[in-house]
């Protein structure tokens, strides 16, 4: 009987044709799989049918992986693999288990010793580090820096510490409705030479992605309400 998989399949960072992004080889795996862990039905029913127009989605099988998920239900999601039918982890943007909930999953499966096989795909971490001129060999990604105020401020002047003691690229992210109000307290609270770039929308039509002293940013901020943006500093 041929091996059951856990599949991570990463999806469009936007509007961005899938075949401008994914591999044919991904199309593939996604047409010939019937159970997916996905973080919206909606949005994971409308990927698919982009990868595939003749796929039939109502005889998928869909499992909802979110905030709203109670943890003790996530291992009976690879019940399917048990019986040997392989499953597929769908992000709602980018890689799955990368600041992402399908990581639960995964560490699930790795524990029962299930092959977990990544597709390739964008990855709006990545692609940041690679085009903001920063170092590539040694980064870190914070994800959400905290809400509150003052302990934001306090991580914001950790992470720029860190670039400069240990040369190292820091990033983190933002909901994309409060992006403008994370880079006016960049811009406040960080040292005016210390490199800032800001990325934004990734691999799509309108994609931004530019690396200027934060001083070169005062009063010339770009428009990042709701667009998905990723923060890079360095020394």
């Amino acid at each position: 009987m041929k091996e059951a998989l856990l599949y991570l399949i990463p999806t469009t960072l936007g509007s961005t044709p899938v075949d401008r992004v994914l591999p044919a080889h991904n199309i593939r795996i996604v047409s010939g799989l019937r159970h997916f862990i996905v973080e919206n039905i909606r949005t994971a029913r409308r990927f698919l049918k982009q990868c595939d127009t003749k796929i039939d989605i109502d005889s998928l099988t869909f499992y909802e992986l979110n905030e709203h998920t109670d943890r003790h239900h996530i291992s009976a999601y690879l019940e399917p693999i048990r019986r040997g039918e392989s499953v597929g982890i769908i992000s709602e943007a980018g890689c799955p288990a990368i600041a992402d909930p399908g990581a639960d999953v995964v560490a699930i499966a790795q524990g029962e010793k299930i092959k977990v096989v990544p597709l390739v795909g964008p990855s709006s971490l990545l692609m940041a580090v690679m085009a903001s001129g920063f170092n590539g060999q040694s980064f870190a990604f914070h994800g959400y820096l905290p809400i509150d105020g003052g302990e934001r401020i306090k991580m914001l002047k950790r992470v720029e510490n860190r670039a400069y003691s240990e040369n190292q690229t820091q990033l983190f992210i933002e909901t994309p409705y409060r992006n403008r109000k994370l880079a006016e307290e960049i811009l406040q609270h960080c040292r005016a030479e210390t490199l800032l770039c800001i990325a934004m929308n990734i691999s799509c039509e309108d994609e931004y992605i530019v690396t200027k002293p934060v001083k070169a940013w005062r009063d010339n901020l770009p428009d990042m309400h709701k667009k998905p943006t990723v923060f890079l500093i360095y020394r």
